[in-house]
């Protein structure tokens, strides 16, 4: 089996729970990490436990022909200009969500991610999270029937307290609640309701606490979607709360519901209407990356490497598809309107 060598571009908190996740693969090491910041190899090494180069040149990195992946774990931002450079190398990818800020950033890394016919795996990991396979098998199975409403929604106070708060408040870095980190529930209903969305339509908002004051956008977001098959669904992104973490799933369908990891359905005889029954999972239940699924999503994309083959889940043009109704989102509550998807290049 041939090693694959992987190279991590910015070195911070998600970066680390990158490379524990890699050290649980048979078969894979993070040989390189690219950063701004001065780093030492040795105490690199003694810290992950694998043998780290250095780069403080991204290109240079990219030039090693030793490096099969780059993983991008930089701020939002960054994100196009590295994937695109990466990709034109020849490097197979795994970017952090959001993949881009904008659309158009979205369609140019398509385009060279397309034209050097490389794969890429884009971090939406919670879809391979066990509450999220658990949900999955049970539409699959016909306990919910044909579902006809979904709604997943996202509460997360991401304040002072948090790593990334610094530079997250900024527009220009952040971008919106969506983008920086909503997205998640957003992509888990489109996993959900199997249909493309029609429309949507949003609205938001912010908190009057001083604690999120920094925030240059609206730190409240709530979206109604429309299917193409006429199913209806709502997302809720709200990264300005005081509470626990919380994702929400509420799912509706012609044989019975699903309430986050507790179910009826008229399927399995016996049971009461009059009480939810709880299905023992993993939950989501953590802003705290090193509790992502990190090792289940990253095994399926070295399998998809191996196999020469798209990996399932979050490939680059579902994550795709993702963040287009995510811009959609943003642009319907900036504009106050609702936004057809026809409006956004496929």
């Amino acid at each position: 089996m041939e090693e694959i060598n992987v190279g991590i571009v910015g070195l911070g908190w998600v970066a680390g729970a990158h490379i524990h996740a890699f050290n649980e693969i048979p078969g894979v090491r993070v040989t390189a990490v690219s950063s701004r910041r001065e780093l030492d190899e040795v105490q690199l090494t003694a810290q992950y436990g694998t043998p780290i180069k250095v780069f403080r040149d991204y290109n240079a990195m990219l030039q090693d022909p030793s490096i099969s992946v780059i993983d991008i774990c930089t701020p939002h931002p960054f994100h196009p200009e590295q994937a695109i450079a990466a990709a034109k190398a020849g490097k197979h990818l795994i970017i952090e969500k959001p993949i881009s800020i904008t659309h158009a950033d979205a369609l140019r890394m398509r385009k060279a991610i397309y034209e050097a016919g490389v794969q890429a795996c884009v971090c939406f990991e919670v879809r391979f999270s066990q509450q999220a396979t658990m949900i999955r098998s049970a539409i699959d199975e016909g306990l919910l029937g044909a579902l006809h409403y979904g709604e997943v929604d996202y509460y997360h106070g991401i304040g002072p307290w948090y790593g990334q708060f610094p530079w997250n408040v900024k527009k220009d870095m952040g971008a919106s609640s969506l983008l920086t980190a909503g997205c998640h529930a957003m992509d888990l209903l489109l996993m959900f309701m199997d249909s493309e969305v029609e429309e949507v339509t949003s609205l938001s908002n912010r908190s009057s606490n001083p604690t999120f004051s920094p925030y240059e956008y609206d730190t409240t977001l709530i979206t109604l979607l429309k299917f193409k098959n006429g199913k209806i669904g709502k997302v809720a992104s709200v990264v300005d709360c005081l509470q626990p973490y919380y994702f929400h799933i509420h799912l509706v369908g012609s044989e019975g519901s699903m309430l986050d990891n507790r179910i009826y359905s008229a399927k399995l005889k016996g049971m009461s209407k009059q009480r939810w029954s709880t299905l023992e999972t993993g939950l989501i239940d953590s802003g705290d990356v090193a509790d992502h699924p990190y090792v289940p999503q990253f095994q399926a994309f070295v399998d998809s490497l191996r196999k020469s083959e798209k990996m399932p889940l979050t490939d680059f043009d579902t994550a795709f598809e993702s963040h287009r109704v995510v811009f959609a989102a943003d642009l319907s509550a900036a504009e106050k309107r609702t936004v057809k998807m026809s409006e956004l290049e496929k």
